[in-house]
């Protein structure tokens, strides 16, 4: 059984994240959807509710589960023991940066590979970061942000 674990903040979950989530159900017999945990970062959506707005967007995926963790994700991986590691890249910023952390997770785990797809055209330029942005400027992420996760941001 193919085992992968998509890690972030997802702060909100987006429609580019959604998409990775889509296309690597065609890859993988199971997808953890794992919310990294650092208590000292206040967010827009409690981690709780993170998990409860993703968990509703794929309620009827059984491959999916929803979950959070604290420390490496190597050591989550292991835990679940899933062999993938899956990324996002939406540029070359992107690409460097995840592929710094990719070498060290090899380092650290040999045995858990990590696979990066590309964002679609038209979903590249989607982070949490500009959804945040945008709503603490008063604009809409209606667009950006599922239906099931955007009624659970304040």
């Amino acid at each position: 059984m193919k085992v992968a674990v998509f890690p972030g903040s997802f702060d909100p979950f987006t429609q580019a994240h959604k998409d990775l989530v889509d296309r690597g159900l065609k890859l993988f017999d199971k997808i953890y959807i794992a919310i990294g945990v650092n208590s000292a970062k206040k967010g827009l959506m409690e981690f709780e509710t993170r998990k409860l707005a993703i968990t509703e967007l794929y309620k009827d995926e059984s491959k999916v589960i929803v979950d959070t963790f604290t420390g490496l994700t190597i050591n989550y991986c292991k835990s679940v023991k899933a062999q993938f590691i899956l990324r996002g890249l939406r540029n070359s910023n992107d690409l460097v940066f995840e592929d710094a952390i990719a070498q060290n997770n090899l380092i650290l785990a040999p045995e858990i590979e990590t696979y990066f797809l590309l964002a679609r055209t038209g979903l590249a330029h989607i982070s949490s970061t500009i959804v945040r942005d945008i709503l603490s400027n008063g604009g809409s992420v209606d667009t950006l942000v599922p239906a099931e996760v955007l009624k659970h941001i304040k």
